[in-house]
């Protein structure tokens, strides 16, 4: 079945094709947020920008996800704290606010049609999770951040009509946005901008050095700094990347247009639940039920998928008992050990910015800003971001993904009890 955000597309955007070898300030791996993002600050700053994508641009998570924008970090502000300390922890939630606000500036400034609404629920399932919420509203009041409601009872169902939840707490900063408009939109301001935009451009060899030379299939690219943010899609490029990220394949279905889907859930806003195998859900421009979960550790979609997809729906709304699912895609996500973000340094001149573990839908295009920010020098906000620690999954590049099956065996079950 059809991607539901590639059948509505309509920002009017075209690559070019890299017909010959290339001399260029910046080169950029991966033409999705991240990659765009960067390519527009730069261009912006006037540096002469190549970026480089193996399909075409917003191919990957950018233009398949879940669409739900939002502050914060794959982890819990407590591990974050854990991981980089208060006063790091503080800076690092702010920008990760300065992210949406970010994304929102972006779309109006460039008019992309990116369909932008505020208002995210955390909903939770069972009672241990309401204290979890409760937590998340201790850790936000000590950041000096938004707290919202915890929605209970009557309160609760006048939101989101499910029997599932117990309690859901509000975001008023959060929201969801078309994600491959709002990926394309970017790309095609950083074309304006400037920026030589190539698809069908597979990187297959990094030569570092003072010069970076990028091997492209017949074509050379020659660079002075290099940013690689090819997240899931990296693949085995970079051997100093492989294994602190894993690629993990989650799957989203689009019903029919129906009439009874804007009163599931009334405010219009974007809904996830607190499962480690979580729900994540959301009303579309035109009424359909945008509802994404499973997961796939070996990246190969569930057999049966679309029924799966839609029994989980049911579970939630009962009232989509008869409804169709017209569209139906997964994709890969970049999931970290510890769940944040993973940003640094191969070397003085080659940047790299991964790891977003589904919460990149914003956090990308901050992303692209700081590595244009440190490609000019200003590298302190970058840092910050380099500094949180991280580990390689383990079991090396054979035993890895049955070593996460193995640890994530844990959390599934602890999402029954």
């Amino acid at each position: 079945m059809q991607n539901y955000y590639h059948a509505t597309r309509n920002v009017d955007f075209t690559a070019s094709t890299l017909a010959e070898d290339i001399t260029t300030d910046v080169a950029i791996i991966g033409g999705g947020i991240t990659g765009v993002s960067a390519a527009l600050h730069l261009a912006e700053r006037g540096y002469k920008v190549a970026l480089l994508e193996a399909q075409h641009i917003g191919w990957g998570a950018s233009g398949r996800n879940g669409g739900q924008a939002l502050p914060g970090f794959g982890c819990s502000l407590h591990k974050l704290r854990q991981l980089t300390g208060g006063q790091a922890t503080k800076k690092l939630w702010d920008m990760s606010v300065e992210a949406v606000d970010l994304l929102h500036s972006q779309i109006a400034r460039f008019a992309i049609p990116a369909s932008p609404v505020l208002g995210y629920l955390h909903a939770a399932i069972k009672p241990r999770q309401v204290r979890d919420l409760h937590e998340e509203q201790e850790a936000l009041a000590a950041l000096g951040a938004p707290v919202g409601r915890l929605l209970q009872g009557a309160e609760l169902q006048s939101r989101l009509a499910s029997p599932r939840y117990i309690a859901a707490l509000e975001d008023h900063i959060a929201g969801h946005i078309h994600p491959y408009n709002y990926t394309l939109g970017l790309a095609k301001a950083a074309q304006a901008a400037g920026a030589k935009l190539y698809a069908q451009a597979a990187v297959t060899q990094i030569e570092p050095g003072a010069k970076i030379i990028l091997h492209t299939g017949r074509h050379r690219v020659t660079a002075s700094y290099l940013l690689v943010a090819g997240g899931a899609y990296l693949g085995g490029l970079e051997r100093n990347l492989t294994g602190y990220i894993m690629p993990v394949g989650t799957y989203i279905m689009a019903t029919e247009p129906r009439d009874d889907v804007p009163s599931l859930i009334p405010g219009n806003e974007a809904v996830a639940d607190q499962n480690f195998v979580l729900d994540y859900f959301r009303r579309s421009p035109d009424n359909r039920m945008l509802f994404g979960g499973r997961v796939s550790y070996s990246t190969l979609p569930p057999p049966s998928l679309g029924a799966s997809m839609l029994r989980r729906a049911t579970a939630v709304f009962p009232q989509l008992k008869d409804a169709r699912v017209e569209y139906l895609w997964g994709g890969n996500v970049d999931i970290t050990v510890n769940r944040a973000p993973h940003f640094g340094r191969l070397a003085d001149n080659i940047l790299f910015a991964h790891g977003f573990s589904g919460h990149g839908v914003a956090l990308t295009g901050l992303a692209g800003k700081l590595a244009a920010e440190t490609i000019a020098g200003q590298a302190e906000r970058f840092d910050l971001f380099a500094g949180i620690p991280h580990a390689k999954f383990p079991g090396g590049r054979a035993l890895r993904t049955p070593a996460l099956l193995l640890a994530t065996s844990w959390f599934r079950l602890r999402d029954l009890l």
